[in-house]
């Protein structure tokens, strides 16, 4: 009986948009017959077709050639949601964008984006939704408070949340979403402000494979590489363990450039030692000369670093897993937040040894 309902919504849908397409789109925008069958006969095989194209758009932006284009939403526009949305808009999708502070969107929609009043005016106008946001509370308010996205979803539609989050909030924005008949995808990334902006994210995905599959050419556009990882909690927890894994690395490299100093050793020297051996890593070279000069534009916001550690000391105790590492870390990090250093770059964390 739900499959028969969710098949009679997205009929529903489809034809209601048709219907207030038609005086407008032209015949050359229904190249593709299958559409337009799908509502007439409401054969159920075609119908679902139909509806896995979500909703047909006039404008010349959202669709290239023979293939369509989705309509793409995107909350949220730090130094990662920022960087994402305007590689989809470089990219030729028609973007609509929100942020709290409605002057965040300007730059985006001086290159081509749309603005939207609330997180639910994007999702009712997107086939496709994203979201990148702070941290749990956040995501749970964009995704459900006033406004939020889940007034304006509805069948054919998905929402992917790009945030790192714990599982269980992603698990119950899921439940939130799915109620109103959509589909819903966590997507946290692995990578800062570079790979944003250079398009080499890397997805760890996990929920609906179908909306996966759809979103898969717009995560290709922000990224590198995509991993399919299940059912929802598995991206949250996959993204959690690699910044783990990732702050206490930070906080050891920290510790290290810090008593190399102190007994004489020149720490540009350690950087490049570190970068030609077998514990070489990228964060290393890229960060080791700017914590050298004490310079920590933010990339990834030490607040975040802690805020993941915390996450992840969180899973960990849930499942009774000794994390004695990356608890260490973890009091750094707080100790880097109470000296002010919450907005500066990650890197930052070798100011709270400094001051030991």
């Amino acid at each position: 009986m739900q499959h028969v309902a969710r098949m009679s919504a997205c009929r529903g849908a489809m034809a209601q948009q048709l219907n207030q397409l038609a005086p407008s789109c032209s015949s050359s925008l229904f190249t593709n017959p299958f559409r337009i069958q799908s509502v007439r006969s409401f054969s159920p095989s075609l119908h679902v077709v139909a509806c896995r194209r979500s909703s047909i758009r006039c404008s010349s932006s959202s669709h290239s050639g023979d293939s369509e284009k989705p309509a793409v939403g995107f909350l949220g526009l730090g130094i990662m949601g920022t960087a994402m949305a305007t590689n989809l808009i470089r990219a030729g999708y028609n973007v609509s964008v929100w942020n709290r502070n409605p002057s965040k969107c300007e730059p985006l929609i001086s290159q081509g984006a749309s603005g939207g009043a609330s997180p639910a005016d994007i999702a009712s106008q997107c086939n496709i939704t994203f979201a990148m946001l702070a941290d749990p509370a956040a995501a749970l308010e964009v995704a459900s408070g006033k406004g939020g996205v889940i007034h304006g979803l509805g069948p054919c539609k998905g929402y992917v949340d790009v945030s790192t989050v714990d599982g269980e909030t992603s698990k119950t924005i899921s439940g939130l979403v799915k109620a109103t008949g959509a589909s819903f995808l966590e997507a946290p990334v692995s990578g800062s402000k570079k790979p944003a902006e250079d398009g080499t994210l890397i997805f760890l995905t996990a929920g609906d494979k179908q909306l996966y599959e759809q979103a898969a050419p717009l995560l290709d556009i922000m990224g590198k590489s995509r991993f399919y990882l299940g059912e929802v909690g598995n991206g949250a927890a996959m993204k959690l363990i690699v910044n783990m894994i990732m702050g206490s690395m930070m906080a050891s490299f920290s510790e290290g450039l810090v008593l190399g100093n102190k007994i004489g050793l020149d720490p540009n020297t350690i950087v490049e030692v570190i970068s030609q051996g077998a514990i070489s890593a990228p964060m290393f070279s890229m960060k080791g000369p700017s914590m050298v000069n004490k310079k920590f534009s933010p990339a990834f916001p030490l607040k975040h670093q802690q805020k993941d550690l915390r996450l992840a000391l969180q899973l960990a105790e849930a499942v009774s897993q000794s994390v004695p590492v990356a608890a260490s870390a973890n009091e750094l990090y707080k100790v880097a937040k109470c000296k002010g250093l919450g907005d500066q770059d990650f890197s930052a964390v070798i100011e709270a040894i400094i001051s030991k």
